[in-house]
């Protein structure tokens, strides 16, 4: 096992991982920018050193910076959380060649899977459901048209290297087509350094239904079950829950085993996460395969009582999967997750500021990075905190987070506390008829019922 670990992350995440290393006996070494000079991170730490200024590019993903890190502190791996460099495949193999254990896949796993097309192909080959789709377009306008034809109107145009709804766009037409394909590669260029994209059929009112995979270096796979993510504010995932309401169960659980015995005859070998849309017409579609720890991962770990970090540490180790995980998983009861950002609900703008108040809800599971008196600064994802209810049934678990959100109290910035308990106490939602589109029509709806006669 290793015997110190660098966490190559900051807030929420930072803290989780310190906390599950000094569970098992690791020592943990926190990194800072200027900007996170003081977070409650860092005392939690056995070490803590600064790593750039406050601009992202110059700390969190400075690779030189860590390279000498694991150097000048001997430790003997790092972990990447998610988000930054957690998958960057050179950023792996800077890691593997200055002598530490990258926690996460093999460097050409994070590769295969990190450009969306190629993840496809190979998703495509094996035989595993994958929705029409298109190459990696050239400038040439007529062969955009006649990809778009092919799958058929209306089509999302979505980064080929990138995630997290960043580029993604729907061209409705072939009228909008040439405009919004060079609107989504400039988006593409700015969040990733790579302007490729490609096009998929844009499903209508699909699910959200992503699969947790956790592999061996002996080449095992096991699932642990799914999610449903289809609460989403532009592509970004708002509530998840495990396991996912009001679907053919069976179905399901075929498709979990399904990818998890493919991904073992491929080798796969830590943490992943597939995800897929599902049709309205019970059909799923493959988008992508995340190689890293899942910001929902909490639902999961709720329902199987399995603490994933935990588990990716002891794979990177080398440590096989019946030593890792239980030989008879169950999932048990029904777990629930809902971000709280500081913003402006009704824009989703970020809304940085003082935390004069913040006293996050106890009894239930809370990960944050911040406290009272800490500043939300712009320079990071405004996400304040994770709320995780876990229940007897789906109805206790949402119960149990209304009332935590009922009990958080902020004051210093906006929250998107208020638009949250819109979405929880939503007739749709607590039937689980639940779809991608959901959020922008609950909220339409609440601000209609809220606006004067």
């Amino acid at each position: 096992m290793f015997h110190k670990v660098i966490v190559a992350n900051r807030g929420a995440i930072a803290s989780r991982l310190i906390r599950a290393l000094r569970e098992m006996k690791i020592r943990s070494v926190a990194v800072y920018s200027e900007a996170d000079a003081g977070a409650p991170y860092l005392e939690q730490a056995d070490e803590a050193h600064p790593i750039g200024p406050a601009m992202a590019r110059d700390s969190y993903l400075n690779q030189q910076a860590f390279v000498e890190l694991i150097k000048r502190t001997g430790a003997d791996a790092l972990h990447p959380g998610y988000g930054f460099l957690a998958e960057n495949a050179e950023f792996a193999r800077r890691v593997q060649a200055a002598g530490a254990t990258f926690i996460g896949p093999a460097p050409d796993w994070i590769d295969r899977m990190g450009h969306k097309t190629r993840a496809r192909e190979l998703a495509e080959k094996h035989g595993l459901p994958v929705g029409k789709g298109s190459p990696i377009l050239s400038a040439d306008p007529v062969l955009m048209r006649q990809y778009a034809e092919e799958i058929g109107y209306p089509v999302l145009i979505k980064p080929a290297a990138g995630g997290g709804g960043i580029g993604m766009l729907v061209a409705h037409d072939a009228a909008e087509l040439a405009a919004t394909v060079e609107k989504a590669s400039a988006l593409a260029m700015r969040g990733f350094a790579n302007a490729e994209v490609y096009l998929e059929h844009y499903l209508q009112r699909p699910r959200h239904i992503e699969f947790q995979l956790l592999g061996d270096k002996n080449g095992r796979v096991r699932h642990l079950f799914d999610r449903d993510c289809s609460l989403q504010r532009r592509h970004q995932k708002i509530i998840e829950e495990a396991r996912a309401p009001a679907v053919d169960r069976g179905g399901i659980d075929a498709l979990a085993q399904r990818l998890a015995d493919t991904f073992s005859r491929l080798g796969y070998d830590n943490i992943g996460t597939v995800e897929t849309l599902m049709s309205q017409t019970g059909q799923f579609h493959f988008l992508e395969m995340n190689t890293r720890l899942q910001v929902e991962h909490g639902v999961t770990e709720a329902i199987c009582g399995v603490d994933l970090v935990r588990a990716q540490i002891e794979s990177a180790a080398g440590l096989p999967l019946e030593r890792i995980l239980p030989a008879d998983l169950h999932a048990r009861g029904h777990a629930i997750e809902a971000r709280v950002y500081a913003e402006d609900s009704r824009r989703f703008l970020p809304s940085p500021g003082v935390l004069k108040v913040y006293r996050p809800p106890r009894g239930i599971r809370v990960e944050t990075g911040y406290a009272e008196g800490q500043k939300v600064t712009a320079f990071y994802d405004p996400m304040l905190a994770k709320l995780i209810a876990h229940g007897a049934d789906r109805a206790d678990a949402i119960g149990k987070l209304l009332a935590a959100l009922d009990a958080f109290e902020v004051d210093g910035v906006k929250t998107n506390i208020d638009a949250l308990r819109v979405l929880l106490t939503n007739e749709a939602f607590q039937q689980g008829d639940v779809h991608t589109g959901l959020v922008p029509e609950a909220m339409a709806g609440h601000a209609a019922q809220a606006a004067p006669a």
